[in-house]
């Protein structure tokens, strides 16, 4: 007979052990698990947690943040991949030589040795544990960053990151703004649309062992946040405008002596800015070389009595009002009192005098504007110019955009009613008279200026257009006409205040203005002189406003050739064909 076979040849024998191994293999587990849930104190467990937490390392995955574009898609900011450089201070190593490390990385990313030096001295936490990543440099070349990886650091390692970039450096920079260092908008539109631009960041959590930061232990804990790209911005801005704005602006502040000086170019049909230009300007690539008040954006955040430029809205209120006509005629003086003050006109005429509604926006006379206003009252002018958009921020996107100021009828002293018709004891901003005409070349339609077009989604790409603009009618279609056409006296008169904003081939209807700004609540001594038009006259497609602090000049010296530069450039870039008729010819005296 064969011999018996060993006993674990015995299939059934086999089974059986098999299965008690299994069963005990369950049972120190449960034991285990008993343990460590109710056998364990909770000082143990707390120090079993604190173990873990000690090797648990967290890289921050930072969002693609999106772009700002001009209308044509063409970039006005960006990111580009960089690399951050950090270091682990819990490094053995990189603590026995912190002076030497500092000093190698120094040379290379241009920071000081000795701030390089603090970031990689170890530091405890609030818990206890002490932390293992610190950033030395974030938006770091690649170049560079592939020579500090090269020097083989101890403790010291780079990683995937991302670099604002700034392509055309200075241009739209007022209204564009930068970045901090963890891209995060500091200023101008990237500021205001930072939560939309940023996206939201990614982690990456793993443990480590004693060896390196970045060096995850194999099949130990590890967990992925994917970061989620920001959204994109189409701005209403044309980059070619933008530029010849700003480079005419800057030329005509300097001839002038100018402190601050802005511009604003609007689409009247749509209410697009498309230029928005401030003096000075400065570099947003390296905003650290430039002062805070260069950053500003004057069309937005400089307040000024706007001046004779706000007569054209008690005008257009009379007009519409049916208190004067295109026909009407004005009786004038040297100067007229209101309150004990006396408001004279820059070209005075002989006491019992007429000027006809042309020969007022001609001349600027402040009499015979102050006369129309009295017609007026004080609780329709105000009520024009809250219509005209005055004494609130249009909502033009840009943040910190000033209110201005208006005078409600029952603070009026006895002065007001010569102040206030001529556009003193009143305050705007630049982009507010802009709009204000515009709504006066839109055939009395007010529409909001506005600088985002679009946003475009950074998961899909799906692009999405701004929400519409407010709108609202100020003035008749007849009566905008109207106001339009004695505008034009204003340029095209030999004896009117802004002859200089005449453009070759185009009628041009506009206003010159001179006030002054307002810094802290106070006036300054200088003149906020300003000139804000339209073009074609006849068929607007265009409003420009321009305006200049200056210590002497008016509205007509100083802003009104600036404003026939850009209005020039503007209508030949969008080849806006030239006038067929000529202005009319203008009675000035009744």
């Amino acid at each position: 007979m064969p011999a018996e076979p060993p006993k674990l040849a015995n299939s059934t024998r086999r089974l059986r052990l098999g299965t008690v191994l299994a069963l005990s293999l369950f049972v120190m587990i449960g034991i285990r698990l008993v343990v460590l849930q109710v056998a364990t104190s909770p000082t143990e467990v707390q120090s079993l947690v604190k173990l873990r937490e000690k090797r648990l390392s967290t890289v921050e995955l930072p969002a693609p943040r999106g772009s700002i574009m001009d209308r044509d898609g063409k970039i006005l900011a960006n990111s580009v991949e960089a690399r951050y450089v950090y270091a682990d201070p819990e490094n053995k190593k990189l603590q026995k030589d912190i002076p030497g490390t500092a000093a190698k990385l120094s040379r290379l990313l241009g920071i000081p040795a000795s701030g390089l030096a603090a970031n990689m001295q170890r530091k405890q936490l609030p818990l206890g544990t002490w932390l293992k990543f610190r950033y030395l440099a974030r938006g770091v070349d690649i170049s560079v960053a592939g020579q500090i990886e090269d020097l083989d650091l101890p403790g010291i390692y780079t990683h995937i990151d991302e670099r604002r970039d700034v392509p055309g450096k200075d241009l739209a920079s007022n209204l564009i703004g930068f970045t901090g260092d963890d891209q995060h908008g500091l200023v101008g539109l990237e500021a205001r649309y930072d939560d939309l631009l940023h996206g939201t960041d990614g982690k990456r959590v793993f443990e480590t062992g004693a060896g390196t930061l970045n060096v995850p232990i194999t099949g130990g804990y590890e967990q992925e946040t994917a970061a989620k790209p920001g959204s994109s911005l189409k701005l209403t801005i044309d980059r070619w405008v933008q530029f010849e704005a700003q480079r005419v602006l800057d030329a005509e502040a300097k001839r002038n002596k100018a402190t601050v000086a802005g511009a604003v170019i609007l689409d009247v049909r749509t209410g697009e800015v498309i230029a928005q230009a401030s003096y000075p300007s400065y570099n947003a690539a390296k905003p650290e070389d430039s002062e805070p008040a260069d950053r500003m954006d004057v069309p937005t955040a400089v307040v000024t009595d706007p001046g004779s430029s706000h007569k054209a809205f008690v005008i257009g209120a009379a007009l519409q009002e049916g208190l004067i006509t295109p026909d009407s005629t004005v009786e004038v003086a040297p100067a007229i009192d209101k309150g004990g003050t006396p408001f004279k006109d820059g070209h005075p005429q002989p006491k019992g005098s007429k000027l006809t509604v042309a020969g007022v926006l001609a001349y600027s006379s402040n009499v015979g504007t102050i006369r129309i206003g009295d017609q007026l009252g004080k609780d329709k002018i105000y009520e024009y110019q809250q219509k005209f958009g005055l004494g609130r921020a249009t909502g033009e996107g840009m943040p910190g955009e000033a209110p201005g100021l208006l005078l409600e009828p029952d603070e009026w002293s006895g002065s007001a009613y010569g102040s206030v018709p001529i556009g003193h004891s009143v305050s705007a901003t630049l982009v507010q008279m802009a709009a204000g005409y515009g709504a006066i070349a839109n055939d009395g339609v007010y529409v909001q200026p506005h600088l985002i077009k679009s946003t475009i989604s950074g998961t899909d790409g799906k692009e999405t257009p701004a929400p519409a603009p407010r709108t609202h009618r100020v003035l008749d279609a007849k009566v905008a006409g109207q106001l339009r056409t004695l505008m034009e006296a204003v340029v095209e008169d030999n004896e009117g205040t802004g002859t200089k904003a005449q453009v070759p081939s185009y009628r041009v209807a506009g206003k010159t203005g001179t006030g002054a700004m307002v810094v802290d609540g106070q006036y300054t001594s200088h003149n906020a002189s300003s000139f804000v038009g339209m073009a074609p006259a006849d068929n607007p497609r265009y409003v420009i406003a321009v305006a200049m602090d200056v210590a002497r000049g008016t509205g007509g010296e100083v802003a009104a050739p600036a404003f026939a530069k850009m209005m020039s450039f503007t209508l030949l870039h969008y080849f806006v064909p030239p006038s067929t008729t000529k202005p009319p010819t203008f009675k000035i005296h009744g």
